[in-house]
């Protein structure tokens, strides 16, 4: 298998439930949507449009000297390859900005609307590692460039707002810019690490009982003792879990594999147990219900 890797879900997605990962990539099971305001997206098509020719001494005095020539394109890389594992991966995404330097080499450039932090750069320099990767090693007819010498964050913090007219308000803030220092050996150790998830027929030990995007469709089938059995979809999040249980039924690693600390092992079966509501209160119920009828007293 060659596997697709988005440099967003690299970022979020895989740090926050392995599981849900795993079902994206392998399965095509996204997670249910959670619309963006519509403001951060407007401010990001107007920073596209306002960089796009700029010469980086007017907006970044950290940057060398060199002029904004990309903005929001999208770059496939080849396969990347690495001994040991049986499956491949590539990275396609699409970044914010590129700069070219006068020297001819290049910088990524990432545009957060954000209180910048150490914690933000390090999460999101994973994204601009990926990005990197994909531009020295494109894919056939995508987009080249090289050598990448400069990676960072360009923090917008709104400030102060200042009123032009009666009809127009401005937005004032400060530009922050975080440099990201390039390091391909611990990007490609990481890539190690996702393939191993990709490749294990194991649910990994972040599971869906801590993640939010999950807790939020098993909260919503708190009531309805048959819904999880029958497939309830009666919002984003029943839908979810509804998919989650159709996997389960046809392949052998899932959803009843899964584990937590919290969870003790079905007397029948073995797998992971989640808490139930019944007729005389709360119980533990095996995952795998109704195929394993397995029960615990809390």
């Amino acid at each position: 298998m060659n596997y697709k890797l988005s440099p967003s879900d690299l970022t979020y997605l895989f740090e926050g439930c392995k599981y849900c990962f795993s079902l994206k990539v392998k399965h095509g099971i996204p997670q249910p949507s959670m619309p963006m305001p519509g403001i951060f997206s407007a401010i990001a098509g107007r920073q596209k449009h306002f960089y796009d020719g700029k010469h980086t001494e007017e907006f970044c005095k950290e940057l060398p000297a060199g002029v904004v020539e990309y903005g929001e394109q999208w770059v496939e890389s080849v396969p990347i390859e690495i001994e040991g594992f049986d499956c491949t991966c590539y990275i396609k995404g699409r970044f914010d900005l590129i700069t070219k330097f006068d020297d001819g080499t290049y910088g990524i450039i990432d545009c957060k609307t954000a209180s910048p932090s150490d914690m933000k750069t390090m999460m999101y320099s994973r994204q601009l590692q990926a990005y990197t990767y994909a531009l020295e090693n494109p894919a056939s007819g995508q987009l080249a460039l090289s050598p990448i010498t400069k990676l960072g964050l360009l923090y917008f913090k709104p400030t102060a707002l200042e009123q032009l007219n009666l009809t127009e308000q401005a937005f004032k803030g400060d530009l922050i810019w975080h440099e990201v220092q390039r390091d391909d050996k611990s990007f490609i150790d990481f890539i190690k690490g996702v393939l191993q998830v990709l490749e294990s027929d194991k649910i990994h030990p972040l599971t869906c009982e801590q993640c939010e995007y999950c807790k939020q469709g098993h909260s919503c089938l708190v009531g309805k003792s048959d819904a999880y059995q029958k497939g309830c979809t009666c919002c984003r999040w029943c839908t979810y879990r509804f998919k989650m249980r159709e996997l389960d039924s046809s392949v052998s690693a899932a959803i009843g594999q899964l584990k937590s600390k919290e969870s003790p092992e079905c007397p029948k079966c073995g797998n992971a147990m989640i808490k139930k509501n019944g007729q005389f209160g709360e119980f533990w119920s095996c995952q795998r219900y109704p195929a394993c009828k397995g029960t615990r007293n809390l």
